[in-house]
């Protein structure tokens, strides 16, 4: 039996970005302003921590490889829509726009990787390296969440 718990761990993650999306979607003033930082901040530690466990192992295998690339450069897509709409009033026609427009690529990206790249890689990797993977994530997500709550974005992590 395989441990998938990589993958259910970042689809249970998808799942609350999901809702945190809706609520943003639906409130106004400060309440959209703070569930905006929410999600900023899980979504900057979860991407880091998938970045550091999935990621940099796919990135070791040639038939994974381009899937990986193509995903972190979506995170960092995301990343610089979070630097511009911090740079906008929340209530504003810009700021909706812009979030509209980070909501879908944000949700493209996100059913883009339990569609296609969720599969390609628990086929491709071994039972060992799915479980060791869920070890990395399950701890570095509370360090990268941490770290997301004093970082603005675009930032220089160590």
């Amino acid at each position: 039996m395989t441990d998938a718990r990589i993958f259910e761990d970042l689809k249970a993650d998808h799942d609350r970005h999901r809702e945190l999306l809706k609520a943003i979607a639906g409130a106004e003033g400060d309440k959209r302003a703070a569930l905006f930082e929410d999600f900023r901040i899980e979504v900057t530690a979860h991407a880091a921590a998938e970045e550091e466990s999935l990621y940099a192992t796919m990135l070791g295998k040639p038939e994974l490889r381009d899937e990986a690339r193509h995903s972190v450069s979506e995170h960092k897509e995301i990343d610089d829509f979070f630097g511009e709409m911090l740079e906008l009033e929340t209530g504003s026609p810009e700021w909706q726009a812009k979030f509209d427009e980070m909501r879908h690529r944000y949700e493209h990206h996100i059913d883009e990787e339990e569609e296609e790249m969720f599969p390609a890689a628990a086929e491709a990797l071994s039972e060992i390296e799915q479980a060791r993977l869920g070890n990395i994530f399950e701890d570095r997500k509370p360090k990268e969440l941490e770290a997301a709550e004093d970082a603005q974005p675009g930032d220089d992590r160590d």
